[in-house]
């Protein structure tokens, strides 16, 4: 009998995204849960005592916590035979670069457009189309970051996907004028069963995140 697989998640969180689209890649079923994260569960309290934070993923009554570390798990666990990570050395560390970019700068100058206004939002808005352009640019004229394949890279970064219509509405620019690549990729990934079932819908996400941010900026 195969171990029971749950996720404890929250309908909105990008790290939350990626995981639902790596165990739909793979085929593996699991149960969804939705947590208040304003009255976390003493579930996610004892499967992550140490950050108290969603994604969750639980194999059996083995957890596995951070978005990176739980896709690595999913691709190392189910279907090895269509492996999200590349298997060549040179081409896993160049994928594990990118991951590295998207977390610790792209991630970061999005929440600075976000949350700011003014000339920070505007400052804020011009190294997020640099970062954007980056990307852009390794992508290149691949299909997938990976190549011909959906990959590691993809199933990191296009959660950020459902963000493009707000951060457009808030900062008032065109990811697509300004990354014209970018776009058609996010659309290829779209049209996998796996990020369409798992990526919420860009109007109801910015809603949701416009009252987030007023709440942040009250603080």
């Amino acid at each position: 009998m195969a171990e029971e697989v749950i996720l404890l998640d929250f309908w909105s969180s990008l790290f939350g995204m990626r995981a639902r689209i790596a165990l739909r890649e793979k085929g593996v079923e699991f149960e969804w849960r939705e947590e208040d994260l304003s009255n976390k569960s003493p579930l996610l309290l004892k499967m992550n005592p140490v950050h108290k934070k969603i994604p969750i993923l639980i194999h059996g009554d083995k957890p596995i916590c951070e978005s990176l570390i739980i896709v690595q798990y999913i691709d190392m666990t189910w279907g090895r035979e269509s492996p999200l990570l590349p298997s060549d050395p040179y081409e896993h560390a160049c994928a594990k670069f990118w991951a590295d970019y998207v977390d610790n700068k792209f991630y970061p100058e999005l929440r600075i457009v976000w949350l700011s206004t003014g000339e920070a939002q505007e400052a804020g808005k011009k190294k997020f189309i640099e970062c954007l352009k980056v990307l852009e640019g390794e992508l290149g004229d691949k299909a997938y970051f990976g190549g011909e394949r959906f990959g590691y890279v993809d199933v990191l970064l296009i959660p950020f996907y459902s963000w493009f219509y707000g951060l457009e509405t808030l900062a008032n620019f065109s990811i697509k004028e300004e990354c014209p690549k970018l776009v058609p990729w996010a659309k290829r990934c779209m049209q996998r069963e796996s990020v369409a079932k798992s990526l919420p819908d860009q109007y109801k996400l910015y809603e949701f995140l416009l009252e987030l941010r007023k709440k942040l900026q009250a603080q």
